[in-house]
């Protein structure tokens, strides 16, 4: 006997799973979502919480090639290509070395800067009209820097950011200083993004469960999904629950929302996403007395700070790993170094909450699929959102409801096709 069939079945319930869902029950849609461990327990939970639309760049851009080249035999390297046989991580890192120029840099940095800038305006207006309680703060984004040339490097760049539309304001490390008395002396200067926020992830991915439930949707946890197939009619699932036991869900269309899972769900479906899973750590701990005002990133050392009231977090990293599924004491040791040079009081090890990782979805063109599959009509995908994932879940939600409902989306959905990697 087949199970009931639902409306939309979301696979994945990260903050894009959760995000589309929300958008979807709005349009009158129903869903039901299916999580393999816990709603946000993986991409969503442990990254720096920084919603920036100043983040537009992508990473594939001119002279990072050489620099990755230079980094890889450094394990605890801002970005770290772990040496090994891998054909489909050589494979895309060709077709991202070969974006490394100034057009296709341009070209994904519109892309990116739509929807981040689309999410950023409508995160607000979730948070007020669904009462979402995540630590939400506007108060911008700071880069912060001990190396005068590095400094100078990017002082350069706010011309052109500021030409895409991306507020910069540039402050001299005295003035920065006397501003932020958090950091140590040796500030030579800092770059401020004034429009970016922060909010605190794992709050926010269990605020918008709870508000998914609240309007009728079904989140079920603990429900691995090991298989999609697809007809004209219908979309099946196989599952399994963490007992073990085995079953089937049935749904109208399905949205893949898996992020670095998804390609190996999808191919037997005939469908190719070239993501590779990046991964990045985190440790987070009890807020200290002197703690930054805003988010700051110690760009010499490529580390993210962020302090909420509820506590405190060092983040940031890239390591091109597979999927090892170590804590790199290394690249732990690297955050925590920083923390020491440059923050006055750096967090007190015997405070620490959770040491974490997580894979992020990285194309390599740095954006997202977003749409209908061209091989299945019920089958919709939404993964590939790499390092801007919270960032971009509000815009990316509600273009996935608005294309799966037929409306006309409050932002062009071509630079996300789906066909441009099949």
């Amino acid at each position: 006997m087949n199970p009931p069939q639902d409306d939309v079945l979301i696979l994945g319930g990260g903050a894009i799973g959760l995000a589309t869902a929300l958008a979807l029950l709005e349009s009158g849609r129903g869903v039901r979502i299916l999580e393999a461990a816990t709603v946000g327990g993986a991409t969503s939970h442990g990254n720096c919480g920084t919603i920036t639309p100043s983040h537009a760049p992508p990473l594939a851009a001119p002279g990072v090639p050489l620099r990755a080249l230079r980094w890889m035999f450094t394990p605890d390297a801002p970005l770290y290509l772990k040496p090994r046989i891998d054909p489909a991580l050589w494979y895309w890192l060709a077709r991202f070395t070969a974006r490394c120029n100034a057009s296709a840099w341009m070209a994904s940095a519109r892309g990116r800067a739509a929807l981040l800038d689309d999410s950023r305006a409508r995160l607000v207006e979730w948070i007020g009209h669904y009462g979402l309680d995540c630590e939400f703060g506007e108060t911008g984004l700071d880069y912060v820097f001990r190396d005068p040339r590095n400094f100078a490097h990017y002082v350069a760049e706010c011309a052109p950011l500021n030409a895409m539309g991306i507020r910069t304001e540039v402050i001299d490390g005295a003035d920065y200083l006397r501003q932020e008395p958090s950091l140590h002396d040796g500030i030579v200067g800092a770059v401020r993004f004034p429009d970016d926020a922060h909010l605190r992830p794992d709050r926010y991915v269990a605020e918008l469960a709870r508000v998914v439930r609240e309007r009728g949707g079904v989140v079920e946890e603990g429900c691995r999904v090991e298989a999609i197939e697809a007809d004209a009619g219908d979309v099946r699932v196989r599952i399994a629950g963490q007992d073990g036991e085995r079953g089937e869900r049935r749904g109208r269309d399905a949205v893949v929302a898996m992020a670095a899972w998804t390609p190996e769900l999808i191919r037997p479906l005939g469908l190719r996403l070239p993501i590779q899973p990046g991964k990045g750590y985190s440790i987070t701990y009890a807020r200290p007395a002197l703690a930054p005002k805003r988010p700051i990133v110690l760009k010499d050392r490529s580390v993210c700070v962020t302090a909420w009231s509820s506590g405190f977090r060092l983040g940031s990293t890239m390591e091109f790993s597979g999927r090892d599924t170590t804590l790199n004491a290394l690249r732990l040791s690297a955050l925590e170094r920083a923390a020491r040079e440059y923050l006055r009081e750096p967090p007190d090890p015997a405070t620490i909450q959770e040491k974490w990782y997580g894979w992020r979805p990285m194309t390599w063109d740095d954006l997202p699929a977003l749409g209908r599959s061209p091989c299945h009509p019920h089958v919709w995908l939404a993964a590939g959102h790499g390092m801007l994932g919270i960032s971009m879940s509000t815009a990316s939600g509600q273009l996935m409801a608005d294309l799966m409902t037929g409306r006309a989306p409050a932002i062009d959905p071509a630079p996300y096709r789906v066909e441009r990697f099949q």
